[in-house]
């Protein structure tokens, strides 16, 4: 009779105590479970923080584009008086001019204003160049959030230096201090959505959302800037991007405290930017980066001119020129965001496709007579490019995850840099080489090119069957979640791992699944790095 007692009394505290540790189990998860939903929240509100960075890094590349040659004429003329009084006609023009307008100065006397704003305007890229393997470097070892800082108090330095500049000297200072915030800016935002969106195909989403943000910027810049500049003078649109700048500084410091991150303290070094830039993969891509972004970038300073003298445009169709590029442009991201939801083993073929349209488009635009015929193949040049950057853009992070470790801030450094080397040597030498070869010449190399860079794309074609390698980054996690960062990040492959599990097969124990948790991630968790 005692012993059957007993016997009860250790089986009730037996059931007791697993009761109890079931209890902690299902507290902890709850604890985790709300953890994770905050974790998404935020990067969402991360994705708008860098979203906004990204439309204002292009808003403010653009909204010079009717305001400085009216600065620099009435600099020569009268000493900084832009501001107060613009020539004559100066903003007939100016609502929607994407390109740098040099025939708007009179003809035989405006070649060296000419140079000065081809100067001006590649000085953003040329300096965006020059400190971007810098910026990655610095990313990669610093964490995300304190760069992308850092990069829009510099742009919002930048952005008041324009609103009060009163002499070229100024306007070129300016214009360079925003290509250093734009090296740290551009590469720790896009490098932060390709870390928090690690799963695809949210990471093309977010991605591609970024490229919409760009495009807008870009294309809503000049008529942002025009009217404003007719309405309320020069300052006046600087002075609100730069208001916008400071409102999302503020908002990265309340969704996530740089100095707050000690997360960032578990994550390992990034591979150095020079080992990735010999990375034949990564090297194709930077390459396709470069060639579809030329035609954009030297046409930019080139068809305004070509428009008036073949096609007698007006004043209006020489500034509506880009506006309904826009339009395909987000609808090629779209389509390519949901090609690679569908067939994520086809985005090789996306980046080629686009290419191949780039090139035909640009081989069209010396055929054109008309406004309507031109709008045409520069329609098709923003369709292909959303096409590669979407399709390419997270090909890289894809790389990097598998080849080396799993730390951005030096692959998108490489991407930042394929964008400048364009960008840089149009405003320069896209002038130079139509007035020594010819319009129709430079728009056939350029298409030739896009072309036959295109088939390079085959050597991506493998891409999506490699696997992970044993990565700093994993070791880091199955030696045990260390902080939130990690443990959340265990939980998302557990999430994409259970999901792939054949039907039927059982789910861990509730103690089990406790001591899995506690100590790493097991192989099938590795599908977090998969495209699929």
């Amino acid at each position: 009779m005692a012993e059957a007692e007993a016997e009860a009394g250790a089986a009730g505290r037996a059931r007791a105590a697993v009761a109890r540790l079931s209890e902690a189990v299902g507290e902890r998860r709850r604890r985790l479970g709300t953890a994770m939903g905050e974790a998404r929240r935020q990067r969402r509100l991360l994705l708008l923080v860098v979203c906004v960075a990204l439309l204002l890094d292009n808003m403010l590349y653009m909204v010079i584009v009717p305001i400085v040659p009216d600065y620099i004429a009435a600099m020569r003329g009268g000493g900084g008086a832009a501001g107060r009084a613009a020539p004559a006609g100066a903003n007939e023009s100016g609502g929607g001019n994407r390109s740098l307008l040099p025939a708007r100065y009179p003809p035989g006397t405006g070649g060296n204003e000419d140079v000065q704003i081809g100067v001006l305007f590649a000085s953003k890229a040329m300096l965006q160049l020059l400190v971007n393997p810098l910026s990655g470097t610095l990313i990669d070892r610093v964490g995300y959030e304190l760069p992308l800082l850092a990069g829009l108090a510099v742009m919002f330095l930048s952005t008041l230096t324009f609103a009060f500049a009163a002499n070229y000297a100024t306007l070129f200072a300016a214009r360079s201090l925003q290509g250093l915030g734009s090296a740290f800016a551009d590469t720790a935002g896009i490098a932060l959505i390709a870390d928090r969106y690690s799963e695809e195909p949210a990471r093309s989403r977010a991605l591609g959302t970024a490229l919409a943000c760009i495009s807008f910027g870009s294309l809503a810049a000049p008529p942002f800037g025009g009217v404003l500049y007719q309405f309320a003078g020069k300052r006046v649109p600087f002075l609100v991007l730069a208001a916008v700048c400071l409102l999302d500084g503020l908002l990265l410091l309340a969704v996530e405290p740089p100095c707050g991150a000690g997360a960032r303290a578990n994550m390992p070094v990034g591979t150095p930017i020079h080992r990735l830039m010999v990375d034949p993969y990564i090297a194709v891509v930077a390459g396709a980066l470069t060639t579809c972004n030329i035609p954009l970038a030297f046409l930019e300073p080139t068809i305004a001119n070509w428009m008036k003298e073949s096609m007698g445009a007006s004043e209006w169709e020489v500034g509506l020129t880009w506006l309904p590029a826009f339009f395909p442009h987000v609808l090629g991201v779209y389509v390519t965001v949901r090609l690679a939801a569908a067939y994520p083993h086809l985005q090789w073929f996306y980046g080629a496709l686009g290419m191949a349209i780039i090139g035909a488009s640009s081989c069209l635009v010396p055929a054109c007579r008309n406004f309507g015929q031109v709008i045409v193949p520069l329609c098709g040049i923003c369709f292909g490019i959303a096409l590669v950057d979407t399709a390419l853009l997270p090909t890289l992070a894809f790389l990097v995850d598998v080849r080396h470790v799993s730390v951005y801030g030096s692959v998108y450094a490489i991407a930042d840099i394929s964008y400048s080397v364009a960008y840089a040597l149009g405003p320069i030498v896209a002038g130079q080489i139509v007035h020594t070869m010819g319009f129709a010449q430079l728009n056939l190399g350029m298409g030739l090119a896009n072309v036959l860079y295109a088939p390079v794309l085959l050597f991506l074609k493998n891409v999506c069957q490699m696997k992970p390698s044993h990565s700093e980054r994993n070791i880091l996690l199955e030696e045990g979640p260390k902080g939130l960062y990690d443990t959340i990040k265990m939980e998302e492959r557990k999430g994409v791992g259970k999901s792939l599990r054949p039907v039927g097969e059982t789910e861990e124990n509730g103690t089990d699944s406790y001591r899995r948790d506690l100590t790493g991630v097991s192989e099938e968790d590795s599908s977090d790095y998969e495209y699929s």
